[in-house]
């Protein structure tokens, strides 16, 4: 039987308005992975947060018994200086440090005299930098590295502090499947040098491939811990879900209308570099009530595409032309393309989609301000009484929405895209990688109100990396390789290796 290194009994944590845990019970065997799923919003972080002392003791009801004893962190110095490092899921490293700077920051290797002894921090940088496989130089400037890189020196930070119990939030949700895997192979390279390490994700394949146990939590409470051999991709759904998802994607019925919008040989180039082609010649057609889906690998251009139309906001020297529903359209700015019946939620939420310091409210009514006007001047009842509206309808878990949107939890801040954008009432709505770091619950929900957009005879336009969920949602699909269209399939002839096939086909060179 393996030795308990950590147990969390009975904690409870209580936020104004909403129960974020609720009498959970959790506990680690020493030197093993263990994989904590659950929904958006169900209690995942905030466990994790009460743990490394992020929520001082105090803060929450129940008891931490680690190492057999008692702990009770005040903050999270003292949980480190036990062994107990948490990475979170947005990276805390300074990107104009450089990597050396990054992981001593705060526990600087000092020589004589109090001062930084920096041959000494570079060496063992470079050491713990060979420890987690980053082959770079430790004086590398930190926003020079990829995300993959940059998680790899976080770990190679936690290893620095002498970490026991390693947590890791969300590690590979802006990773790409090469990054994730060397990733996942550390984790089980730290198992066998007797780490143990919990590991919050959404991604089951991961979960099946490195974690011992698995904990499901839904609503703030712990549903079961399940052992590696009896892991299954339907039992962990079924238990964060709280229902069977036979069905990952809702039925849909496509009603599909006229053309709405059509796109002629639209190119755009690189900002940087205004020789080098992004976007090569596409040409699309959206037609009412239709949801067309657009694939591509990683490069292809299915972003700067969708960002050059709308309102140029990504390109140089950007030619084509734009139809909707017959009529020729300019779409120069944000506010011609909104104007002319165009919306996009973009990719990168929390930078371009949201302001994560301003509340629910006033992030869904921000594109939309003149349909809330009187004599000048925004309407606040009008807007609260909208912003409550998509609450209700969309499902949003937050107690009102003067929330602050940072505060929400990454399917809630996606909804309020969402709810940003419909009520903006387009005629084609462009969705890309609307379910990115999302659990299956919330993608599911996600699902159907593209769906139900489709049924309102809107045109919707989804970009996804992950095939299945094109080839679940779309009634076509165009494939994008190298900037050029490669293929227009119809969802009834649409194989995952026939699509695939046309992601990957090369220009003639």
């Amino acid at each position: 039987m393996t030795e308990t290194i950590l147990e969390m009994r009975g904690i409870t944590k209580t936020f104004p308005g909403v129960k974020a845990l609720s009498n959970v019970n959790f506990a680690v065997g020493r030197g093993e992975i263990h994989a904590i799923c659950g929904e958006n919003g169900a209690g995942k972080s905030t466990l994790m947060k009460v743990l490394s002392g992020v929520y001082p003791h105090g803060t929450y009801d129940g008891e931490i018994y680690y190492a057999g004893d008692i702990v009770e962190f005040k903050n999270l110095r003292d949980s480190e200086a036990r062994g107990i490092v948490i990475i979170h899921q947005e990276l805390a490293l300074s990107p104009y440090l450089s990597i050396a700077e990054n992981i001593f920051l705060n526990n600087e290797r000092k020589g004589p005299g109090g001062l930084i002894d920096w041959n000494q921090t570079n060496f063992q940088a470079a050491a713990l930098l060979k420890r987690v496989g980053l082959r770079e130089n430790a004086t590398t400037k930190v926003n020079q590295l990829g995300v993959g890189k940059q998680q790899l020196v976080e770990i190679a930070k936690a290893l620095s502090k002498e970490v026991k119990l390693l947590i890791l939030d969300e590690p590979t949700a802006a990773l790409n499947d090469e990054d994730s895997d060397h990733l996942l192979e550390l984790i089980l390279s730290l198992r066998e040098e007797g780490i143990t390490s919990i590991i919050i994700s959404h991604k089951l394949n991961e979960i099946k491939k490195v974690a011992d146990t698995v904990t499901v939590i839904r609503d703030g409470k712990t549903i079961e811990t399940i052992a590696k051999t009896d892991v299954t991709e339907d039992r962990i759904i079924k238990d964060m879900v709280g229902r069977d998802l036979e069905h990952r994607y809702p039925d849909h019925e496509p009603q599909i209308g006229d053309e709405l919008l059509r796109v002629e040989n639209w190119t755009a180039y690189h900002p940087q570099d205004p020789s080098r082609v992004v976007v090569d010649d596409v040409s699309i057609t959206v037609r009412a009530g239709e949801i067309v889906g657009i694939a591509g690998l990683m490069g292809a251009g299915r972003t700067e595409f969708a960002m050059s139309l709308f309102g140029h906001s990504y390109g140089t020297r950007i030619s084509g032309k734009v139809f909707m529903r017959g009529t020729e359209i300019r779409t120069r700015t944000v506010s011609e393309a909104i104007a002319n019946g165009l919306a996009y939620a973009t990719e990168d939420r929390k930078t371009y989609g949201l302001n994560l310091i301003d509340d629910i409210k006033r992030n869904i009514s921000v594109a939309s301000l003149k349909k809330l006007e009187k004599a000048g001047l925004v309407d606040d009842n009008e807007e609260f009484a909208v912003a409550n509206q998509y609450r209700k309808s969309m499902n949003i878990k937050a107690p009102t929405v003067l929330a602050k949107t940072g505060k929400l939890s990454g399917g809630n801040q996606q909804k309020v895209v969402l709810s940003k954008w419909i009520y903006s009432d387009p005629e084609v709505l462009i969705l890309d990688e609307p379910t990115r770091g999302i659990d299956v619950g919330a993608k599911y929900e996600i699902y159907t109100i593209i769906n139900k957009l489709a049924a309102a005879g809107k045109g919707v336009i989804v970009i996804s990396s992950e095939l299945p969920e094109l080839l679940g949602i779309s009634d076509r699909v165009y494939a994008l390789s190298e900037g050029r269209i490669t293929g227009e399939v119809p969802i009834s002839d649409a194989t995952p290796e026939h699509v695939l096939k046309l992601m990957t086909m090369e220009k003639p060179r």
